[in-house]
């Protein structure tokens, strides 16, 4: 019988299809730019020249150490969103879990450094919850993830407001806000908190079996399927693992802001979407880089600090991530098209 690993050559990473190659010297950087993973970062560093010409006031010190935290949070659920974006899937509840999730570590601690680890977990526990109904009702029921996520979204948000009223009764505890704010090495703990989860993922992910077998997964589930990989399971866990980032979003984001709002997610809920687009995974399955996912997640918080400093209204920066979209959307499917053509001819071939 096969491996799972070899099943589709052509959907491995190219250190494990062709190990040869990877030997080379400059083979890394060359597969990193013709993956379309380091468009973003390219990206990122034309926002910043522009930005420092046109509006230097967003790259001094204190503008860049106020944008790095929201970056940062945005990177942390971005994740999430990436992870199922693998899998051909798209998450729209992202907004209302992260707003649960910030809530209800408010709530249940009571704003006391004593009850703040089992409102950690609460929280998290929230956000893996609203993931595994997304989970159940895409892969046992068959419900359109855009449907399912959104109902998901929807419900939460209904919760926090049958719960509280739309009022928190508290703040976020001292103990999570001074934990999230203060600094190392002169940036706050929540940019190298954020650092160390992206390079964990990004591991998992280029590094073990499990990461390859869960790219196999979204590249093509018939061929995981074909050789024994659970494919159900894999996608289950891929809208499960993205509910706990959505819930770790929420837990820092309640932390840094002090007293979040009912709807505090909102702002996530599109901008997620545009990270990973801009960052290069595509939404059809397949590759993905929670790395270039951050840098998609700097070059938006960036481009809204540079839309509102330059005098544009609130509602530019709604048309600035839909424009982000579109493009990631585009490069992405362009990248894609010559892999589509590539199986059909290997299946007229073998046909």
């Amino acid at each position: 019988m096969p491996s799972a690993l070899s099943a589709d050559h052509d959907q491995l990473p190219a250190s494990a299809a062709t190990p040869a190659a990877a030997a080379r010297p400059g083979g890394a950087v060359r597969r990193w730019f013709g993956s379309g993973f380091a468009t973003v970062w390219l990206l990122t560093i034309a926002l910043f020249v522009v930005s420092a010409i046109t509006v230097p006031g967003t790259v001094d010190s204190s503008a860049l150490q106020s944008m790095l935290p929201f970056a940062a949070l945005l990177a942390v659920a971005a994740m999430g969103q990436t992870l199922v974006a693998q899998q051909a899937g798209l998450d729209l509840s992202s907004a209302g879990i992260i707003s649960i999730s910030a809530v209800t570590v408010v709530e249940v601690s009571g704003g006391a450094d004593g009850k703040l680890v089992p409102a950690i977990l609460a929280a998290l526990a929230l956000g893996a919850l609203g993931g595994l109904v997304n989970a159940v009702a895409v892969t046992r029921f068959g419900i359109t993830p855009f449907v399912a996520t959104l109902g998901v979204s929807a419900l939460a948000q209904g919760t926090i407001l049958s719960v509280t009223g739309g009022t928190m009764s508290a703040s976020a505890p001292p103990a999570l806000t001074s934990a999230v704010s203060d600094r190392v090495l002169g940036l706050p703990v929540l940019i190298w908190l954020t650092i160390v989860i992206v390079a964990l993922v990004a591991w998992v992910g280029r590094r073990t079996v499990l990461g390859r077998r869960v790219e196999l997964t979204g590249a093509n589930p018939a061929a995981a399927r074909a050789v024994g990989l659970p494919v159900r399971t894999t996608i289950a866990g891929a809208y499960v693992a993205a509910g706990v980032c959505y819930g770790l979003t929420g837990v820092l984001l309640a932390g840094f802001i002090g007293r979040p709002s009912a709807f505090q997610g909102d702002p996530y809920l599109l901008s997620t979407i545009a990270a990973v687009a801009i960052g290069g995974t595509a939404f059809a399955g397949g590759r993905a880089s929670v790395v270039a996912t951050a840098g998609g997640a700097l070059f938006l918080t960036q481009l809204s600090q540079v839309v509102v400093a330059a005098g544009f209204p609130p509602a530019a920066q709604n048309l600035a991530q839909g424009l982000v979209i579109a493009v990631g959307v585009g490069l992405g499917t362009r990248r894609l098209l010559p892999r589509l053509g590539s199986r059909r001819r290997r299946a007229s071939t073998a046909a």
